[in-house]
């Protein structure tokens, strides 16, 4: 199963990812956790991303799908993944669908998952996230349990660069003004589940597992 988790920054896609993945036997594919290995291993493609990564804005389409056609056609996504963050802009969905095309795939559904702006920027801002295992934390309601101590690791956990408030804001307006019009174009495809994400967790959970229905609970 091929799905695409389609939202705004902070609306929940790598945390319901997390589920997904156990639940269908399939990889998540994160855009962002690509890039910012690549930055860290300082690749070719790496060093173009970061300047865009640090001021919120996209990272060139060109870069991005080099990097997902590469791990799409990694062994463990043969029967599927969960694609987290990509695509971002009509031409990479565009060319998302030469690349499935290629290799004699088709995209299955796409859930977008809603969260009002005033909650993504408290989401964001309160995010804290270990840059050693990639643990993810929320200081409101997933705070480690020692101080900046992650659980899993022991290692000091941190606020992203693109997580603090200034940033943030640019993020969204980037995601409203390039990314939104990809809501019609899978819309026109009949793709889309609209999914609530304003509800907390369980209430989110539970809108998702009714629109992938029995598929979810294999």
């Amino acid at each position: 199963m091929r799905l695409i988790l389609l939202g705004a920054p902070g609306c929940g896609k790598g945390t319901h990812s997390a589920w997904m993945v156990e639940e269908l036997g399939i990889p998540q594919i994160s855009t962002g956790d690509i890039l910012r290995d690549a930055v860290k291993e300082g690749s070719e493609l790496g060093r173009q991303a970061r300047s865009y990564m640090d001021s919120g804005e996209l990272v060139p389409d060109s870069v991005i799908l080099g990097l997902m056609r590469g791990r799409m056609a990694q062994p463990d996504a043969a029967r599927g993944f969960i694609l987290d963050g990509f695509p971002r802009t009509i031409p990479q969905a565009e060319g998302l669908n030469g690349a499935l095309g290629d290799a004699g795939m088709k995209l299955d559904r796409v859930l977008q998952i809603n969260v009002a702006r005033d909650e993504l920027i408290h989401r964001l801002t309160s995010r804290r996230v270990c840059p050693n295992c990639k643990a993810v934390y929320n200081l409101d309601f997933k705070p480690p349990k020692q101080g900046d101590i992650c659980d899993a690791c022991g290692a000091s956990v941190v606020q992203r660069d693109d997580d603090r408030e200034a940033t943030v804001a640019q993020r969204l307006e980037v995601y409203e003004r390039q990314t939104a019009p990809l809501i019609d174009y899978y819309i026109a495809r009949g793709l889309v589940a609209v999914i609530d994400g304003n509800q907390g967790y369980a209430h989110t959970r539970a809108e998702i597992e009714t629109a992938l229905g029995r598929e979810a609970k294999r």
